[in-house]
């Protein structure tokens, strides 16, 4: 089952604090999962920003999201079944009032039906040979593609579609035979198609099996998050166990062994080990161990987790710190092992921030460069992190070396804190507004940093690309409009401009223990605006100076999401600040700009951002041998000439703050991923170009 889209986790935004406490209501009628689909649609009318009339025009739209969410690829259905689905196209909102799912009972009968069908199909089809000098064109579809009138014309598109992949591996096996010069003979294509062809049914045999185990409460959760995406993009249903993974994702920190595992068979099998995790530490566990058991400490009797989900196995497996969970494992040689681990906090610190100095563009010049991936929180622990405050000690740091300039790079940079975004803006400016929410009501408030007090009054440029988006565009979006920093990225950042709030579904209707725990549901409340009133939402933050992106070309952000909210415009707020103000920015602006049109890295990611939108419009592809290797061939050439676009250093001179050394020195893994985070930073000539500009404000204070 196709899962739709890319869940943008770390552009939530949480308010600190904030528990959803409703007055209770009228208990729907009917069992647990009635009962979660009807509180879950009034939630969705009491809080929602936009609430949506629930009607037939919903249930065409929810009709045909639905049908792409489940088979995007248009691998498993055909027009009989969709015709067969098409009674309901009318009736989704009737039954959602009602709290049944038969839309989405009858999508899952055929979906199972057609998961026997099309297996037997890759079996009967991937047991014999391709003819790999005929063939035509495979075209890959799209939301807007219909689907294939029969079963006969599936399963060729299954073929076609599986003979496709069978030529990339051939290809793909031929280039590293041609780049290997000690290899002395050649392997036949015949023998490559073969081998696969054999590697493909064991791909697809994996697939299958995870699609077969996949829990009906999945599934189901995915149906209920296509009656949100009617909302907004933003607006989504949390099962318990989904909560408990963004809590763990938002807050950087977990408490558990430190392994990564997967399903392999009827067990489940240890793909990474945490280096520095309780499991590393104690150095039984290791990568492609078979966990066949779990046992807790006060318990005698192991739980068999043979043919469980992941998801399961970890539940079983984490746990408070300090506790022990033992496992049974097979090791590859066969052996069987009991392992005892104590549980402990394991801290995900590739998301925090850190900071580096870089040389200046002057003699002798040290700028100070931090790197922040999202705006983390831990409200649970009494000594979680949060961005703001790292953000100050990073900044304290570099400050104590005398920089003469900040960079701080906020691309990719999905969210995260409202609080912390507020706080941080704060260390640049003097007390006054960061940023505007409103509800639906019409209410506004502005919320403002309150502390007086400046942590760095020196030069400031803010790193953004199209990937920037909700607390990292609040951030921006202030600093520009307060004249206090230069913003350099994309042509725009992502675009998200609204507020998320987590209601606790069980918190809203009284009683019926026995159904409890519900679920969650993240439903966009407010949105947010810029402190001169215009909002962040569909537009983003455009930068004062902006750079070549290879990625410019495509369409991304918000506006490219399902049912965004509009863009929207209120009153300004009344702001003002004298720390350092930039009152020369055209001409920052002419002097990146000439010094970009003159900058060989830049115009061939100029060039490479066609090329990077002509392949991402490709969607028809040859399904001969010839045909493919020449297509191959050439894409493979014109991408040659972008290979090493970020291969140069083009920054001397970049160290670590003497005080990070200590940690990092101790742990081989950090000092590893501490090389590598260095050795980027020297070769990327976006903060290239930041230091050019701090050089330029230096210049022309």
């Amino acid at each position: 089952m196709k899962t739709r889209g890319t869940f943008l986790l770390s552009a939530l935004i949480v308010l600190a604090g904030f528990v959803a406490t409703v007055l209770p209501d009228t208990v729907p009628a009917g069992d647990k999962e009635s009962v979660i689909i009807q509180t879950m649609m009034r939630n969705l009318e009491r809080f929602h920003y936009q609430p949506m009339k629930i009607d037939d025009k919903f249930s065409n739209r929810m009709y045909d999201y639905y049908l792409n969410d489940v088979d995007g690829a248009r691998l498993f259905f055909t027009q009989e079944d969709v015709g067969a689905f098409a009674t309901n196209k009318f009736n989704i909102d009737d039954q959602v009032k009602a709290g049944s799912y038969e839309y989405f009972d009858l999508v899952q009968e055929h979906w199972t039906k057609s998961l026997d069908k099309t297996e037997g199909w890759y079996k009967e089809i991937l047991a014999k040979p391709f003819a790999l000098n005929s063939g035509t064109d495979i075209t890959l579809p799209d939301d807007d593609s219909g689907w294939e009138p029969n079963d006969k014309a599936l399963r060729q598109y299954w073929s076609d579609y599986m003979k496709r992949d069978v030529l990339n591996q051939i290809i793909n096996q031929q280039d590293e035979e041609a780049d290997n010069a000690d290899l002395k003979e050649k392997t036949p294509v015949a023998e490559m198609e073969k081998e696969a062809r054999e590697k493909l049914v064991e791909r697809y045999d994996g697939w299958f099996e995870r699609m077969r185990k996949s829990p009906l409460s999945v599934r189901r959760s995915q149906y209920l998050n296509a009656l949100t995406s009617m909302f907004d993009p933003h607006t989504t249903y949390y099962r318990p166990k989904d909560k408990e993974t963004f809590d763990i994702t938002f807050s950087g920190r977990l408490e558990g062994i430190g392994a990564t595992l997967q399903n392999k068979d009827e067990y489940t099998k240890v793909s990474t080990i945490v280096v520095g995790g309780p499991a590393w530490k104690g150095k039984e566990l290791e990568a492609d161990d078979l966990i066949m058991s779990v046992r807790q400490q006060d318990e005698e009797e192991a739980i068999d987790i043979k043919d469980m989900l992941v998801e399961d196995v970890v539940g079983f497996i984490r746990g408070d710190k300090g506790t022990t969970v033992f496992l049974k494992v097979k090791k590859p040689d066969g052996s069987i092992k009991e392992i005892s681990i104590v549980r402990d906090i394991i801290v995900i610190d590739d998301r925090f921030a850190k900071s580096l100095i870089v040389d200046g563009v002057g003699e002798g010049e040290k700028i100070g460069y931090i790197n922040l991936p999202s705006f983390y929180a831990d409200f649970e622990h009494e000594d979680g992190r949060f961005s703001a405050k790292d953000i100050k000690a990073e900044i304290n740091k570099l400050k104590d070396r005398d920089v003469e300039g900040i960079i701080l790079d906020l691309r990719n940079n999905g969210g995260g804190s409202l609080r912390d975004v507020i706080d941080m803006t704060g260390y640049f400016i003097p007390e006054g507004p960061v940023v505007q929410v409103a509800g639906r009501g019409g209410q506004k408030e502005i919320l403002s940093d309150r502390d007086p007090s400046v942590e760095y009054d020196g030069a400031l440029v803010v790193l953004v690309n199209q990937y920037s988006a909700s607390a990292s565009e609040i951030l921006a979006a202030a600093l520009q409009d307060y004249g206090r920093a230069v913003i350099v990225g994309s042509t725009s950042t992502f675009g998200k401009g609204t507020v998320q709030r987590f209601i606790d579904m069980d918190r809203t209707i009284p009683g019926r223990t026995d159904i409890k725990p519900l679920g969650t549901v993240k439903l966009t409340m407010q949105k947010f605006y810029r402190i001169d009133g215009g909002s962040t939402q569909l537009r983003g933050v455009v930068p004062d100076i902006i750079l070549p992106d290879s990625r410019s070309l495509l369409e991304t952000g918000e506006r490219q999401q399902n049912a965004p909210l509009a863009w929207s415009q209120i009153e300004p707020a009344e702001y003002y600040q004298d720390v350092y103000r930039i009152d020369f920015m055209e001409t920052l602006r002419e002097r990146s700009n000439d010094r970009v049109a003159r900058n060989a890295t830049f115009l061939k990611i100029q060039e490479n951002a066609k090329r990077v939108k002509r392949q991402s419009e490709m969607d028809t592809y040859p399904l001969t041998l010839a045909a493919y290797q020449a297509m191959d061939k050439a894409n493979k050439e014109e991408a040659e000439q972008y290979k090493d676009l970020f291969g140069n250093v083009v920054i001397a001179g970049v160290a670590n703050i003497e005080v990070d050394m200590e940690e990092i020195e101790v742990d081989e893994s950090k000092k590893a991923r501490n090389d590598e985070f260095k050795k980027s930073v020297g070769k990327d000539v976006y903060i290239q170009e930041a230091l050019n500009i701090l050089r330029d404000m230096r210049d022309l204070e």
